[in-house]
């Protein structure tokens, strides 16, 4: 039986693209804080702003392409059921060929009405301008989860936890609810690793490796292609 292995990632994996993260980014844009400016407040206040701030971002990930430990984890999909479940909202995990990929805080690169969460528009080359409707004629915003709403997605994330006998989770500091939850629900997991430096805490059970994601997932990957190579 293939092996399933659940593959939890944050910003740090994205960082190391070019990405900046909220954690890295201690200045203003345009005298807001990043953080002011994702959530449902910020958008009833400013929708043009909130549009604005996205579509920077949105350009940003245009321009960045997946590194070496996105492009290691499509390699795991030779011998393993792999399931990444990430906080990011970019599409670098997608453009780099992994297959399943389940986003629990949005995708910057889609957008949906203001006033339902489905269905989702695929924005390809496009941005998002004040007067851009959906089909039932509200305005278009990003289709991330902003600070305040629902992570809709966090039952489908426990179930993959919960089948996963790997885990590997990737550039998190494992403090941001309800993802950093999900560990507790790999109990049937056999090996739990963490490539991580913000990680300030040391967890029973868990290998921990700080190391830049871009050379340590590599390496696991080989490691565990290898184990694999040598039972068949």
């Amino acid at each position: 039986m293939t092996e399933r292995i659940m593959v939890l990632t944050g910003a740090g994996i994205s960082a190391e693209s070019g990405l900046p993260t909220f954690r890295d980014h201690d200045g203003l844009w345009r005298g807001h804080r990043p953080q002011d400016l994702a959530s449902p407040e910020a958008w009833d206040a400013d929708p043009g702003l909130v549009l604005d701030f996205y579509n920077m971002r949105r350009d940003a990930v245009r321009a960045a392409e997946p590194n070496a430990a996105h492009r290691a984890l499509v390699e795991l999909e030779r011998c393993f059921h792999v399931d990444v479940v990430t906080q990011n909202i970019d599409d670098l995990h997608e453009r780099a060929g992994s297959s399943r990929v389940l986003h629990l805080h949005g995708e910057i690169m889609k957008a949906r009405s203001q006033a339902a969460e489905r269905p989702l528009i695929d924005l390809q080359d496009r941005n998002i301008a004040l007067g851009d409707t959906a089909a039932d004629e509200e305005q278009l915003r990003p289709a991330v989860v902003w600070f305040g709403e629902t992570v809709s997605q966090i039952g489908e994330a426990i179930d993959l936890a919960q089948q996963a006998d790997r885990v590997l989770v990737i550039g998190t500091s494992l403090s941001v609810w309800p993802a950093a939850g999900l560990l507790r629900h790999a109990r049937a997991a056999r090996a739990v690793t963490v490539v991580s430096q913000w990680v300030d805490e040391t967890f029973s059970g868990i290998e921990l490796v700080r190391e830049p994601a871009a050379t340590a997932v590599p390496a696991i990957v080989r490691s565990w292609l290898a184990g694999e190579a040598a039972q068949a």
